[in-house]
């Protein structure tokens, strides 16, 4: 009698390719780092990373590169997932970039330029040589020519024209002294699989994912959370309004949109009809031009 056909789902051909990566990784480097932010992308990526090693925690902490205009929120929930899980947090700070002199904040702008000082400040200070992270091909035109080992030199840059191989899913991370990589075990989801694993692993998120009322500013065809951060100009009127959040960042260039949705599967279809990847609708600072992001990531930004 013939066994029947074992067959992935497509949820479970994702979870199973970003498994493989988290153990490639764990077993070829030798201080590798998680970046968590407590995002709903890298909430996903630690709790694959989590059923990748399991019944042990995962073998190597998880690093916040930390803008300092945060959502309230989503901080409480980062320091209580870290205790959860037991992990081991290092945080590399926009502000003390700021306080040394490295890098000039401006007080009415985000932050999120500034954040590539901090992180390579982060991954220098504490050695890593592998660094994973959250983003994924579907959210700009730049993260889709990324490879999933993305190499870094010594000084954190990032070449578009020197891009690895990676046929039958091998991966090279060959690197010398100072030089990492950048890992993204999400690489090949979208943002419909990112909350359709949401809602049947039953992942835990921040609050602001979900519908709730806030006191909102509406600028550049954006609506911007009325924060201690954010500076309003004398045009302006904070009103209330009923949004969510699709993606968390800087509270001064991140925005809301206006949903009633209350669970992943109300999510799930809401983004189902969506035409807008959430960095386009809803970020500010990647608005700036079309090759903004991959001149971003050539400095060394995710």
């Amino acid at each position: 009698m013939a066994s029947p056909a074992y067959e992935l789902t497509h949820l479970e051909a994702l979870e199973a390719e970003a498994v493989h990566i988290f153990r490639e990784v764990a077993a070829t480097f030798e201080r590798p780092v998680l970046l968590f932010s407590g995002g709903k992308d890298s909430m996903v990526m630690l709790h694959v990373a989590a059923k990748a090693f399991w019944p042990s925690p995962p073998p190597f902490p998880v690093m916040h590169v930390d803008t300092g205009h945060n959502f309230d929120e989503v901080i409480e929930f980062r320091d209580r997932t870290v205790d959860r899980y037991g992990l081991r947090l290092v945080v590399s700070s926009v502000q003390d970039d700021i306080d040394a002199g490295r890098v000039v904040g401006d007080p009415k702008a985000g932050r999120n330029r500034l954040q590539t000082v901090a992180l390579l400040r982060g991954i220098r200070e504490h050695s890593f040589d592998a660094v994973f992270g959250g983003a994924r091909r579907d959210e700009e035109k730049a993260r889709a020519k990324e490879r999933v080992f993305s190499f870094r030199d010594e000084f954190g840059q990032w070449d578009p024209r020197n891009q690895r191989p990676e046929l039958w899913d091998l991966y090279n991370g060959r690197h010398r002294k100072g030089e990492h990589i950048r890992v993204f075990p999400l690489s090949n989801w979208t943002e419909l699989d990112i909350w359709q694993y949401i809602e049947a692993e039953n992942v835990d998120l921040p609050s602001i994912y979900y519908s709730h009322q806030r006191p909102v500013v509406q600028r550049d065809g954006m609506l911007l959370a009325h924060t201690r951060f954010l500076t309003v100009n004398e045009s302006e009127s904070p009103y209330e309004a009923t949004v969510r959040f699709r993606t968390v960042g800087d509270a001064t260039c991140t925005g809301c949109v206006e949903s009633v949705a209350t669970s992943p599967g109300e999510v799930v279809a809401e983004v189902a009809v969506s035409r807008l990847t959430e960095r386009g609708a809803t970020r500010a600072d990647d608005r700036i031009s079309e090759a903004g992001m991959e001149d971003r990531k050539k400095e060394g930004y995710f």
